[in-house]
């Protein structure tokens, strides 16, 4: 296989998860390094995108930090898995189009799985999920890409404190709620992991 798939036990620091992607992206430039899967659970940070406003952070003494990927601010912490890659475009012939229709497939065959029906939206990117008639998100997605290789990747809410949410405006969507899949559906999502990557896989290859 030409990616490496990395998984981590205990949480990662945010800035430390960035360097370490960044540098292997320099590393895939040069020829030198396998692409990467790396799935983790952040310790607890807002990040900014690069289109976020100062307006969306509703209580200014949170552990907020800027961050060079596409898209708002959101939360990350404890319940929550991240699925970070760095993979390269050119290689595959993939635009970033391609990409986020591959992501947003992978999240939602995911969830199928479990038996959660998910979508995506073209006004508000992420996937989303309608229960009780009221559409709230439960992923994230938000990526960079330099050289042509893409890095960061999305995030899915299991079972975080959904509570974090009410200090910023989740995404910039105002009158949106953030959910978890154990609000949606309360069932064992140990699995989640593995089914992620084979769905990424067999969705980056097609």
């Amino acid at each position: 296989m030409n990616i490496e798939i990395k998984k981590s036990i205990k949480p990662i620091k945010y800035d430390s998860a960035i360097k370490f992607m960044e540098r292997r992206l320099e590393q895939i430039s040069r020829g030198e390094k396998k692409e990467l899967i790396w799935i983790l659970e952040h310790i607890d940070i807002y990040t900014g995108g690069t289109s976020y406003k100062e307006n969306e952070i509703l209580d200014k003494s949170i552990n907020f930090t800027k961050t060079n990927r596409g898209g708002k601010i959101t939360f990350h912490g404890s319940g929550q898995l991240v699925f970070y890659f760095v993979i390269d475009l050119k290689k595959r012939k993939i635009n970033i189009k391609n990409l986020i229709n591959f992501l947003e497939k992978t999240i939602i065959d995911t969830l199928h799985h479990f038996k959660i029906k998910t979508f995506a939206d073209r006004k508000n990117i992420g996937i989303w999920n309608k229960k009780n008639n009221k559409k709230k998100k439960v992923a994230a997605i938000g990526i960079k890409v330099k050289k042509w290789i893409a890095y960061h990747g999305f995030s899915i809410n299991i079972d975080n404190d959904l509570k974090k949410y009410e200090k910023i405006i989740p995404c910039g969507i105002e009158g949106k709620k953030v959910t978890n899949l154990n609000e949606i559906k309360k069932q064992d999502y140990k699995s989640i992991k593995d089914i992620l990557i084979d769905k990424f896989l067999i969705n980056i290859k097609n």
